[in-house]
Order: structure tokens, then C-alpha cells, then sequence
């Protein structure tokens, strides 16, 4: 299902309300794993966890017919005023990750969900941190892409699925492989520690997610391929 092109960039700067996520490096990083697919008028694309629909809009350009899920309100009305502005036509829906598409299936899931290690065991029920922290280890909300996105895939389909290194790739990979996908590290990039990371470096020491100097100030992004065969 890869298409030996040229990737586009994603999308230029979209509207963000206040507490909904605005696209960053792991946004890029997606987007560009995304424009590696063969996409086109006939593929179906769900994109969980949208935020302010960036992911979403960048797929529509790519020609796909396009559906975007949050349950955050506010991310849901952003992602709607972000379609119209550029003028593309995506489904956005209110909802908790597939079960807003029930018995739905879909060519791509692509998903960029919340998974920075929090010391607090429950991820935040609202406020900006919903967009972010995701339980002591990153996975709650990674672990349950693992266990209900690949139902909703179609035969040949793929699941794209960005997250930090901090939160076990190989732990994702194994998962999605045990589902029945054919599951890769397709890409990866290292940035450096943005405010949160910052603020929570001695959490992450005392947990051993850190790994030596530069580890202390350097986060390595990770998107994790994996095919329905």
C-alpha cells in the first residue's frame, strides 16, 4: 500500500482554540508517514483523536475521504472550523476512539493520541493536559488504539500510529503483531524536550525512561506501521 512519491508537507497553520492540541513535530512526523500511503479518492481514512484536525485536513488534500473522531468538544469544533477554512470535506465526529464509528472500516487509521508519562495513574477527564498525558507509563490511551484499531481496519489496511520513545515502541509493536498486523518502526525523529518533558524530567528519571545525557533533553518520535494482511 506504499506509494513511492513525493511526500507533502502537512498542513500550514490551522486555527487552535484554547486546550486543544496544536500541531507539533509528532504532527509532522504523521503527516508524512501518511503521505507515504497510496491514497486517493477511494480510501477511506479515520483519524482518532484529531485535535484541531490537521491530520485530517492533510489527508482530505491527499484526496481521501476523511473522518475525524475526538471526544473533546472543543477539539471537535476546531476540527470542523479548520475543514471549512480549508475549504475540505471531512466528517468530523464526536466520540471515544472507534466506538464513534461502529462496525465502520477503513484503507488508513491513523492516530497521534495523547502519551506523555504523567505521574497521575488516570489521564485528565478535561483541561489542555487531555491532550497529552496518558497514565504513569504514556500507554493508556495507546494500548487501547492497540486493541480496537485493527477491527476497524479493511483488508490491506494500515494503521499509523505516532507516539515518544518514552512510551515502549517495542511494547506497541508487539501488541499490534499479537492483533494479526504486519507491524514496523516506519519512522522516527529526535527533537528536543518541550515544557512538559522539562517539567517532569526528574518524574521520568525516578521511573528509568531516561536514557544517559542526552537523553535528558532529547525526545525520540516514533511512528509505528502496521498492515492488516
Amino acid at each position: 500500500m506504499v506509494a513511492d512519491t513525493t511526500v507533502p508537507a502537512a498542513p500550514g497553520r490551522l486555527l487552535t482554540l484554547p486546550g486543544v492540541y496544536a500541531p507539533q513535530d509528532d504532527t509532522e512526523l504523521l503527516a508524512r508517514a501518511l503521505g507515504r500511503e497510496a491514497i486517493g479518492p477511494d480510501t477511506d481514512v479515520l483519524d482518532l483523536g484529531t485535535g484541531s484536525g490537521a491530520l485530517a485536513v492533510h489527508a482530505a488534500r491527499l484526496g481521501a475521504r476523511v473522518t475525524a473522531v475526538d471526544i473533546a468538544r472543543r477539539a471537535v469544533l476546531t476540527a470542523r472550523l479548520n475543514a471549512m477554512v480549508t475549504r475540505q470535506r471531512i466528517t468530523v465526529l464526536r466520540g471515544d476512539l472507534t466506538a464513534a464509528v461502529p462496525g465502520r472500516t477503513y484503507d488508513v487509521v491513523a492516530s497521534n493520541p495523547p502519551y506523555v508519562p504523567s505521574p497521575s495513574v488516570r489521564p485528565p477527564r478535561r483541561g489542555p493536559a487531555r491532550s497529552w498525558d496518558a497514565g504513569q507509563d504514556g500507554r493508556a490511551v495507546i494500548d487501547r488504539i492497540c486493541a480496537a484499531a485493527p477491527a476497524a481496519l479493511r483488508p490491506g489496511g494500515v494503521l499509523l500510529l505516532v507516539h515518544s520513545a518514552l512510551c515502549d515502541p517495542d511494547a506497541t509493536v508487539r501488541r499490534l503483531t499479537e492483533e494479526g498486523l504486519e507491524t514496523t518502526v516506519a519512522d522516527q525523529a529526535r527533537i528536543p524536550f518541550g515544557p512538559v518533558l522539562r517539567s517532569r524530567r526528574s518524574y521520568l528519571r525516578g521511573r528509568g525512561m531516561l536514557d544517559g545525557e542526552d537523553g535528558e533533553h532529547m525526545e525520540e518520535l516514533v511512528v509505528i506501521r502496521a498492515e492488516r494482511t
